[in-house]
């Protein structure tokens, strides 16, 4: 139950995030060209957002396996040896998870003592990048969890998203049925 709640935190911030650079964009854009004005912290809130969407999304997306990898040779492998490079992999991108959580907290921590504000919001610089240390502790717990899901035999090997696969099916639903190569004429070919 309460993984369902953080999952639906997660989800629901990333939606925010998105939604709310969106609708800033398009009153920045109308008060620039139709009004001839503009909010002077909405370049920077914009920037700021992406980032949170960024950083929150890549661990997001380890969840979903929407990432993308080129992963060819590996399907060539036996299963074993495909569990392995798993292994081998996630374990590489914990220790550069937790390389780069340690240098944001490092930078987070000089923001806070050098009391650094933001540029055009009057916040503290530190505050609006918290999210780097938060989104790479992020991401080493959902890579630990794979990673652990793999060694466990649980799961194969990292999931990454298959382009190649996807465009296929989604070349093969375009297509009318009866036309060379899809529907049920296009089978078998």
């Amino acid at each position: 139950m309460g993984r369902k709640i953080t999952d639906r935190l997660e989800e629901g911030l990333i939606a925010f995030l998105l939604a709310a650079m969106t609708l800033l964009t398009f009153l920045q854009v109308v008060l620039r060209y139709v009004f001839n004005s503009g909010l002077v912290w909405a370049l920077e809130a914009t920037t700021y957002m992406f980032g949170w969407l960024v950083l929150l999304g890549m661990s997001y997306g380890v969840k979903v396996g929407s990432h993308i990898g080129v992963d060819v040779l590996v399907k060539t492998l036996s299963p074993a040896l495909q569990r392995a490079v798993g292994v081998v992999v996630g374990l590489l991108c914990l220790l550069y998870a937790a390389i780069i959580f340690y240098g944001g907290y490092v930078y987070i921590d000089k923001m806070y003592a050098l009391g650094v504000e933001a540029e055009d919001i009057p916040l503290p610089r530190w505050l609006l990048l918290i999210v780097l240390p938060i989104g790479f502790a992020l991401l080493f717990l959902r890579l630990a969890e794979t990673t652990w899901r793999i060694l466990t035999g649980k799961q194969a090997g990292l999931r990454l998203a298959d382009e190649a696969r996807e465009a296929i099916e989604q070349l093969h639903e375009e297509k009318p049925q009866g036309a060379p190569g899809g529907g049920e004429a296009g089978r078998g070919r």
